[in-house]
């Protein structure tokens, strides 16, 4: 019963032997650790998990002195090569037994970032809402009263002057509708995340022929729900945003990575969902300036002299209508922007 219990829990738990092997661990700690009990069992839990603050010695005190240790902020490194930072546990059950309860700290920062981001992003939206009407209500006076104007002139170089005031006034008025984002009902449809990226690719093989692109794709990827024009138009408002980045910089040999991977108990602002696909598009240009990182989905916010600052920004909007978000790691000679959206099907 003990166990079953255990096995629900969303902390990891690992059962250790005197000798620090791995006896039992619930299914929590295999998502974490990114292995199966089958694997390691009988392992030194040392050979499955390294860390720089010293986890083997901290387990062998507790086995020693008989008395519970608690670690925060640990960094542990996995099979799989990455990095958690979590708090660890150890209590001593008999001479025999150790309890180790590991619980991720990395997941817990990135929910707080993400709801914050997404905090951020709603506010952006209804400050471009407000904006939007006031702008546009007098730009549509001004339009009106040149095209009433154009009427009364003969002089045809007059009338030169009200057509640029015309044009001018449907460009202000087509930024505006720009920072807002797509303006229609998104259509959500069976869409093959693959097929979105090859077109992407297609598109920027035929724009910067000089850039690598490297497909890194999971093929055991279901479908996702979502509307395959508006997916395409956030993907590739990112990869060309990175693929621009390189080609300023004068990068030797500009490359870049599409990459596909499910996430499984994945959480996504205050929700957690049970399988996620994550879309990474991963290029070795110069970094993103730490000055816009804070700011980098925000409109009209751009590290590039001629850039509209309004794609990433487009592209965030999109994967909310996804229910999903972006999120960007990056320094330099590395930046990853990864694509996170649901998998399950939405009931509407």
């Amino acid at each position: 019963m003990y166990q079953r219990l255990m096995e629900h829990l969303t902390t990891a738990v690992l059962l250790l032997d005197g000798e620090l092997r791995l006896c039992w661990m619930n299914p929590s700690a295999e998502a974490l650790l990114a292995v199966s009990l089958s694997r390691v069992e009988g392992l030194e839990l040392t050979a499955v998990v390294s860390s720089a603050d010293g986890l083997g010695e901290v387990l062998g005190k507790a086995r020693d002195e008989f008395h519970p240790f608690t670690q925060r902020e640990a960094r542990l490194v996995i099979a799989t090569g990455d990095a958690l930072t979590v708090d660890y546990t150890v209590s001593p059950l008999s001479a025999d037994e150790l309890l180790l309860e590991i619980e991720p700290r990395d997941r817990l920062m990135r929910i707080s970032r993400e709801e914050a981001l997404l905090t951020r992003q709603e506010t952006i939206k209804v400050l471009a809402r407000g904006l939007a009407h006031e702008v546009k209500n007098p730009l549509g006076g001004i339009r009106g009263a040149a095209q009433l104007l154009e009427r009364d002139l003969d002089d045809p170089g007059l009338k030169e002057f009200t057509r640029i005031i015309v044009e001018e006034v449907d460009r202000l008025r087509d930024l505006v509708d720009s920072m807002l984002g797509p303006n229609r009902v998104i259509r959500h449809e069976p869409l093959n995340i693959h097929k979105v990226l090859e077109r992407v690719r297609s598109l920027l093989i035929v724009e910067r022929p000089g850039v690598h692109i490297e497909r890194d794709y999971d093929p055991s990827l279901p479908d996702l729900s979502g509307d395959e024009s508006q997916m395409i138009q956030a993907v590739l408002n990112v990869a060309r945003n990175a693929v621009e980045a390189m080609t300023e910089a004068d990068i030797a040999e500009p490359r870049l990575v599409l990459r596909t991977r499910a996430r499984r108990q994945f959480t996504l602002g205050a929700e957690r969902h049970r399988l996620v696909c994550e879309v990474a598009i991963i290029d070795n240009g110069p970094g993103v300036p730490e000055a816009l990182r804070e700011t980098l989905f925000y409109p009209m916010v751009s590290g590039r002299a001629d850039g509209s600052g309004l794609g990433l920004s487009i592209a965030q909007s999109i994967l909310h209508q996804h229910q999903g978000l972006i999120e960007c790691d990056s320094s330099p000679g590395r930046t990853e922007f990864r694509l996170l959206i649901p998998l399950e099907k939405r009931h509407d």
